[in-house]
């Protein structure tokens, strides 16, 4: 629903404007005071005048202003007309307080009428000063409440530009890799070839049809991670083996598409294909406390011999995985690449977990 299309008399309309009237209460019994301690009445009168006058002044104003502006982004009406109500306001709260205090100490209605000039002028500039000042207040409380809302928003539109952004970068990387393994497997192996293809066949339907979202949960991320893996199992044979582990409970965890894949796609080439005899990949998710825990390991050949000239793993894929996380979770996100403790590599992320999944 665009702003503009909001209902006019929403509940945070309500609740901005109840705000407004307990300050302007507030604001009242302020000015109330002052008067009686320097000598203006007692101070239940100048309460009950105070009072009656301003929250009328409030009444017309917010609810004028939510009757010509209540269903635009900026709740307040624009140009002449803003002005116009602000007069109003204050005409009618002055009239009509006025009357009630009368009332309330029994003089003669509209009694202001017959005071000197003096005392008349100084009444009429106390509730013109106040009632702009309170309207002024709520003016710049309310833009500053949007701008805040338009920050938010500028930046929740530039972290998912951001995000989409790797993922396209991420997603021709997985596939041109997945194309060179499948050049090389054609000339040795044309039958698995063939296997290979119509599994990535299928693998390309999914991810077409599942990453165009800024997340999804983490057993889709899982499942797409088996269909990866038994591409892979096609081309590397009994040399691959792996494992994925998923608790029930944090099937449903959100986390951004194509999260682990380039995990797993460097274990593959970096610590298993060296290896002769290949081994096996283990992706594993865990709860630790109000975080999430996911471990990628493999038993190939270490950290030291397969990425001797990247400085500890700074390549593609797993600048991805950093970039994507502080993207998503910020400083609260961390990840490490470690020796297995039984051979191997062992790269580890930790973020938060959603508040309604910890």
């Amino acid at each position: 629903m665009t702003p503009e299309a909001q209902p006019r008399f929403r509940a945070e309309n309500f609740r901005n404007m109840l705000r407004h009237g307990l300050m302007t209460v507030a604001f009242c019994c302020f000015i109330a005071s002052a008067l009686a301690i320097s000598g203006n009445g007692s101070w239940s009168s100048q309460m009950v005048y105070s009072l009656s006058t301003g929250t009328i002044s409030w009444l017309v104003i917010d609810s004028g202003r939510l009757l010509m502006s209540g269903h635009k982004e900026v709740l307040w009406p624009h140009g002449w007309r803003g002005y116009v109500l602000v007069a109003l306001g204050v005409t009618v709260g002055f009239l009509c307080g006025n009357a009630i205090g009368d009332a309330f100490v029994g003089a003669p209605p509209l009694e202001f009428l017959s005071f000197a000039a003096r005392k008349t002028i100084s009444t009429i500039v106390i509730t013109l000063v106040a009632t702009i000042s309170m309207c002024y207040f709520f003016f710049s409380l309310g833009k500053s409440r949007h701008m805040q809302s338009q920050i938010e928003l500028a930046q929740r539109n530039a972290t998912e530009a951001r995000l989409k952004l790797l993922e396209t970068q991420l997603e021709p990387h997985m596939l041109f890799n997945t194309l060179a393994n499948l050049r090389v497997l054609i000339t040795v192996d044309p039958p698995r070839a063939v296997a290979m293809l119509d599994r990535l066949n299928s693998y390309l339907r999914m991810t077409l049809s599942g990453s165009r979202t800024l997340a999804h949960p983490l057993s889709a991320e899982f499942d797409r991670l088996g269909d990866y893996l038994e591409l892979m199992s096609v081309r590397m044979g009994e040399r691959l083996r792996y494992t994925l582990d998923l608790p029930e409970d944090l099937r449903d965890v959100p986390v951004p598409p194509l999260l682990l894949q380039p995990l797993v796609e460097n274990s593959i080439r970096h610590g298993l294909e060296p290896k002769v005899e290949g081994g096996e990949i283990a992706v594993r998710a865990r709860r630790n406390g109000d975080r999430l825990v996911i471990e990628v390991s493999d038993t190939g050949v270490g950290l030291d011999a397969a990425l001797p000239s990247q400085e500890g793993g700074s390549g593609f894929g797993l600048e991805q995985v950093r970039e994507r996380l502080a993207t998503v979770f910020g400083e609260r996100s961390e990840m490490r690449l470690a020796p297995a403790p039984a051979g191997g590599t062992c790269a580890t992320l930790s973020f938060p977990l959603p508040t309604a999944a910890s």
